[in-house]
């Protein structure tokens, strides 16, 4: 469900499953995107894609969003019994996301540090083969996909760490509720999910970092259902379930 306008700073791109959405439900959520629209309307080709489910289980709806900007793409993931306010917080989030990343931008010794190489970025320790990666996807084989990213594991899970450190709530449920590698695989899934609607011009490794967030949440939401749904992905890819200690 897509609204092609090429009038519209914002394109709106809507995948629901498990429900359908009405004629109307899709005119309120593209009403409610004016602050984002005129937030980026100096910016070229911004799309926002949205992911709708409706959870059986909990008969709640999960809202993902997933809004591509100029060398980044900036990720939220909420849930609501009502999706308007799910919908709701995702862009209120983006609002703010997008405020930092006008910030970043007007921050020129910061963008001379990656110019320099400074900054710590997310580098994999060894280099991925783009080709595999998109025969991967295109093939829907996610044991191929990880295979083919296996460099970005061990650095993803070093940024993991700590950015689980500045989060005391979160950290605090690390070998309890869920581990560092069940993040990683998270963030696997959501880059396996997503990776036809990432930003293609920016780095690889800020667009897995970007994923970071919205994986916690996840976990942090969901618990057992996303924890089982990262034992099956561990499976596919003949890896045994562990749980580590923080």
């Amino acid at each position: 469900m897509r609204r092609d306008d090429a009038s519209e700073p914002l394109r709106l791109e809507i995948d629901a499953h498990q429900c359908e959405l009405t004629t109307e439900q899709v005119e309120i959520m593209h009403d409610d995107l004016d602050t984002l629209t005129k937030m980026v309307e100096n910016f070229p080709k911004a799309e926002l894609h949205v992911y709708v489910e409706r959870e059986s289980r909990t008969n709640e709806f999960v809202v993902k969003t997933s809004l591509l900007l100029p060398g980044q793409t900036l990720v939220t993931s909420e849930h609501n019994q009502v999706l308007h306010a799910a919908y709701e917080q995702c862009v209120d989030v983006l609002v703010n996301q997008v405020k930092e990343y006008k910030d970043r931008l007007g921050q020129i010794p910061e963008r001379q540090k990656v110019v320099e190489g400074t900054r710590n970025v997310l580098e994999p320790s060894v280099d991925p083969d783009p080709a595999a990666v998109d025969a991967a996807v295109a093939q829907g084989d996610y044991a191929a996909f990880r295979t083919a990213l296996q460099g970005y594991e061990e650095p993803l899970r070093d940024r993991v760490g700590r950015w689980l450190q500045r989060d005391a709530g979160a950290n605090d449920e690390v070998g309890r509720r869920f581990t560092i590698a069940d993040v990683v695989e998270e963030i696997f899934l959501n880059a396996f999910e997503g990776y036809d609607h990432r930003a293609k011009d920016s780095r690889f490794g800020d667009w897995l970092e970007g994923l970071i967030d919205p994986a916690v949440k996840e976990l942090m939401r969901s618990g057992g259902d996303e924890l089982e749904n990262i034992s099956m992905a561990r499976t596919l890819q003949g890896v045994p379930a562990t749980r580590e200690e923080k």
